[in-house]
Formats: C-alpha cells, structure tokens, sequence
C-alpha cells in the first residue's frame, strides 16, 4: 500500500513537471512566444489584477494628470463588476489585455478551462469598449503545456521589471527606490492596481500609488516617454 502512495506521488509530480513547472520555465528562460521588453524608445507601464473601485479610479485619476497611457491586464470577474471603470480606461486611451476570468494559475487549469478563462474575459471587456483584444498576461506569469497554442490569438506580455509591490511592506520600504532606478527604454514595468489576489495585501496599491506619483514626476521632468502597449 506504502508503495503505491509512493510511486502515484512520484507519477502525479512527474506529469506536474512536465505539464506546468517545466513550461514555465523554458518559456521564460528562452522568451518563446512571450514579450519581456520593447524594441521603443520608452517605457510601458502595466497594472494588473484590476479593476479595483477604489484603486483603479485613483490610477486613472493620476495616469491622467500626468498625461501618460498605460496597459491594464484585468481580471473577467472583476469587469463583470465595474464596467464603468473599463469603459473610462477605454475612453482615455489605455490598453486593456486579458488576466483570466478568475485569477487562475495556468498550472491547474486544462486546457479546455484555460481557454474558457481567456473567452470569457475577452467577451467581458469587449462588452465594454466594442474592441478587438490584443494583449495577454497569465496570473503569476506561469504557463501550461498548451498555454501558448490557446494563447495564439494574442500577444503574451510578461515583464522586465517586477516589484513585489503587492504587499504593503515593499509599497513603505523600496518601491520608490526600485521605481527610479528603472528607466531604461524598452522596459516592461509590472504594478498592481489591485490587492484582493491570493498572496497580495488589500491596501498594497495605496502606497504603489504614492511611489508612481513621485516616479512619474521624476520621469516627466526627464523627459522619459510612456506608451501602452498597443504602440509596439
């Protein structure tokens, strides 16, 4: 019986491997498929998890002051729940990509339930802005062994720089220092407007919040150019 445990244990970890860890990794280590950087002369700033009532407005409020666009990857559900906030990201010229309807690793989804993550999502924000979606980010950046066939109709975006900025202590202490130091053209910058995920703290995007505010000012004065990611 011990033996049995022990070799289904050791059966079930393999088809694991093969099936989640081991794409993931090949495809990030070797990029296929997948965009990390920009060939532009310029930055992309990315939020995920969204839309949030409370957070998302206030990143709009503030993306709009400043006069820069930015690419939202969003969560179906949650598109589903405040449409309004889609449709105002839409209106003032942001990019809105897939982030699956629940935020879903690929590592335990089939292929069947990946695909229905990424339709359903792609009909919720079409429901909103009456246009194509183009854009892709999986939750955590993991992949499956059929995630880049389903995936095939639209542009998979991961990231070049990623902050931790889910969790309220990097948002205190480090962000704003992470933040500054990334400014080289071509980056993919990967925030959060949002801190219901698993893993994440509900108030984390209050203090991303205040770091993007002084990073953008910095830039601007700069003369750093931000695009979405419908420019590349």
């Amino acid at each position: 019986m011990i033996k049995i445990v022990i070799v289904s244990f050791i059966a079930i970890f393999i088809l694991f491997l093969l099936y989640a860890i081991l794409p993931t990794v090949l495809i990030r280590i070797n990029s296929w498929g997948i965009t990390k950087k920009t060939n532009l002369k310029a930055i992309a700033l990315t939020f995920d998890d969204g839309p949030n009532p409370e957070y998302t407005p206030q990143l709009l409020d503030l993306l709009k002051k400043n006069g820069v666009k930015a690419t939202f990857f969003v969560v179906g559900s949650k598109v589903k729940k405040y449409p309004d906030i889609i449709k105002r990201m839409n209106q003032e010229g942001h990019t809105i990509g897939i982030h699956h309807f629940e935020h879903t690793s690929s590592w335990i989804l089939s292929p069947l339930q990946l695909k229905k993550q990424l339709l359903l999502t792609e009909q919720a924000i079409m429901e909103c802005t009456n246009e194509k979606v183009r854009f892709y980010r999986p939750p955590w950046g993991s992949f499956n062994l059929f995630s880049l066939l389903i995936s095939k109709p639209y542009k998979v975006i991961l990231w070049s720089h990623i902050f931790g900025d889910w969790k309220v202590v990097k948002g205190k202490s480090g962000l704003l220092k992470q933040l500054l130091a990334a400014t080289e053209p071509g980056s993919i910058l990967l925030l959060h407007d949002c801190g219901e995920t698993l893993g994440a703290d509900k108030e984390a995007p209050r203090y991303m919040l205040k770091s993007l505010e002084i990073y953008l000012q910095e830039n601007i004065k700069k003369g750093t150019k931000f695009v979405t990611l419908t420019d590349l």
